[in-house]
């Protein structure tokens, strides 16, 4: 059996800054944008991995959702509560100068991990946490 990931989803309360930060901080290109019953889903993607694609969608995407459970999502988005995805990078310190110069917000700075990466964190602008890691030379 031959698996690979195809899609991950990421909750986006707003999906102009998304794309703000998505496209336009992180360099990923958009591949699809469609509109369905009031809701949006943009389609970004790494061009250094046209077979995997990063979904940004309503922080409930289910038309038939109650209210309420609306609501809870997006509270648990505003919280920061949600997961985002971590990015790999082969320049860890640059792509957190990068990231910075957007004006995201940074949650740890780059370090060494005990695990063998370096990493940093920030979040987006809807508050999902995203790590870029860096593998260290053995």
């Amino acid at each position: 059996m031959d698996i690979k990931l195809s899609q991950c989803f990421i909750a986006v309360d707003d999906h102009d800054k998304a794309l703000a930060f998505y496209r336009d901080a992180l360099g990923l290109e958009v591949r699809n944008d469609v509109g369905f019953e009031g809701m949006r889903w943009v389609t970004v993607g790494s061009p250094s991995q046209p077979d995997v694609e990063i979904v940004l969608e309503p922080p409930l995407a289910d038309p038939n959702a109650s209210p309420a459970d609306r609501q809870a999502m997006a509270e648990l988005l505003a919280k920061g509560m949600l997961r985002g995805v971590i990015f790999a990078t082969e320049d860890c310190d640059a792509t957190f100068e990068k990231v910075r110069a957007s004006g995201a917000e940074v949650l740890q700075e780059p370090m060494d991990q005990p695990y063998g990466v370096r990493d940093c964190a920030f979040r987006d602008p809807a508050g999902n946490m995203l790590r870029f890691t860096q593998r260290r030379a053995a």
